[in-house]
């Protein structure tokens, strides 16, 4: 893991979980343009990331800042792990309830609700992987301009080259 360590792991652990946030909102425009459906893989996509980026908030909380103190002070003074905490908040709840019994409970329609917070969340991932890096660096710009492509893309109607079923 090289001379740093913690900081090698907390940003493979991040990266990881912006790629597979990524994954996960490829998912609908495939189906959408190219007729290419994942759909019932994008649950086990969605908290394979959230256990990532879970794992990149205990390699940044527990082994590099340490004390309860210094998270709480780090959340305050930098906006870039401020925009993170926000987008691993919004996590929480879609891998609580991302479960068949969750769905049936809370109803289709207040379960899509809360999952919607998957845009807003992705959003400031990758807005957090652009803070985070110093200076000018052109692969954080990527992923954020990929996540708003593919958000901007779910606007788009159906074009009508995917390949559809007839009888």
């Amino acid at each position: 893991l090289g001379v740093e360590p913690v900081e090698e792991l907390e940003h493979a652990y991040g990266e990881l979980a912006l790629q597979l946030m990524v994954l996960g909102l490829i998912v609908t425009p495939l189906r959408k343009f190219a007729g290419v459906n994942l759909i019932k893989f994008r649950r086990a996509i969605g908290v394979t990331a959230f256990f990532y980026v879970l794992a990149h908030f205990l390699v940044w909380a527990v082994l590099d800042v340490q004390t309860l103190s210094a998270i709480w002070a780090d959340i305050i003074k930098r906006p870039y792990v401020t925009i993170g905490m926000a987008s691993f908040l919004m996590l929480i709840p879609l891998a609580v309830t991302s479960n068949n019994w969750s769905v049936k409970k809370l109803g289709a329609a207040a379960w899509k609700k809360i999952h919607w917070l998957t845009y807003p969340a992705a959003i400031l991932g990758a807005l957090h992987y652009v803070w985070l890096v110093k200076g000018f660096q052109l692969e954080p710009l990527i992923y954020l301009a990929v996540v708003v492509g593919l958000l901007l893309l779910r606007r788009l109607p159906k074009l009508g080259f995917a390949r559809t079923q007839t009888s």
